[in-house]
């Protein structure tokens, strides 16, 4: 860095060790590849030790299993979580609601079970469809566990992995306060019964829990800076 060059949080020098986070299969295409400092990890899934069983009153119905969960400031917008509710109440699934910060401020349907915090990569296996506000993290686990996504994106990357997702045909995304309630309620149904979809994401979900990014070593390129 010269004199006077500020430095900022985003900038990275030639002899700087990058990681990025995102599964290959929704990577980017790019005409200038990145250098050779950059490193691509496909997952690094958080460990949860505990098993999570379902509880008795969402275990006991029928229709397969959706996670609903928008994050803790997507699920603090009560109004909205109001409204997922509402309209997911109308489908013949299950669903299982991470409710945030806000969770004695709404009331769930008779098809759902939820809490203010869940467990997230304890119950994920167990899914078969996950509900998201696209942030880096459940994206990344959806890709680790084999699950197809809705994203209903607020702000920042998550927008961006919606598109991707969208692009390549992962899953679906709505506007988040704009969606169609026939909407939301064609695109659970199309996404649990696409079984192509769901045969590439467990062959994802395959690779990348082999060589999972928590405990995998960049080659030996990247320490010759």
């Amino acid at each position: 860095m010269t004199d006077g060059e500020a430095a900022t949080p985003f900038t990275a020098g030639p002899n700087t060790l990058n990681l990025y986070l995102y599964p290959a299969e929704i990577d980017y295409s790019r005409s200038v590849p990145l250098a050779p400092t950059w490193y691509r990890m496909d997952s690094s899934a958080r460990r949860h030790d505990g098993k999570f069983e379902l509880p008795e009153e969402i275990a006991g119905r029928t229709g397969r299993l959706v996670y609903l969960s928008l994050g803790s400031l997507g699920s603090a917008d009560v109004e909205l979580m109001r409204r997922l509710v509402d309209v997911l109440s109308r489908s013949p699934n299950r669903f299982i609601v991470s409710k945030g910060p806000q969770a004695d401020e709404y009331a769930l349907a008779d098809n759902m079970w939820g809490a203010e915090f869940l467990p997230q990569p304890a119950l994920m296996p167990q899914v078969d469809l996950v509900i998201t506000h696209g942030g880096n993290n459940t994206t990344t686990e959806c890709f680790h566990f084999g699950k197809p996504m809705i994203v209903i994106p607020l702000f920042w990357d998550q927008y961006d992995n919606a598109q991707r997702v969208h692009e390549t045909g992962f899953g679906k995304p709505l506007q988040t306060y704009a969606f169609d309630d026939t909407e939301l309620l064609d695109a659970v149904e199309r996404l649990l019964t696409d079984t192509g979809l769901h045969a590439r994401l467990r062959a994802i979900s395959t690779r990348v829990q082999g060589s999972p990014g928590t405990i995998q070593t960049p080659p030996e390129s990247v320490y010759r800076l």
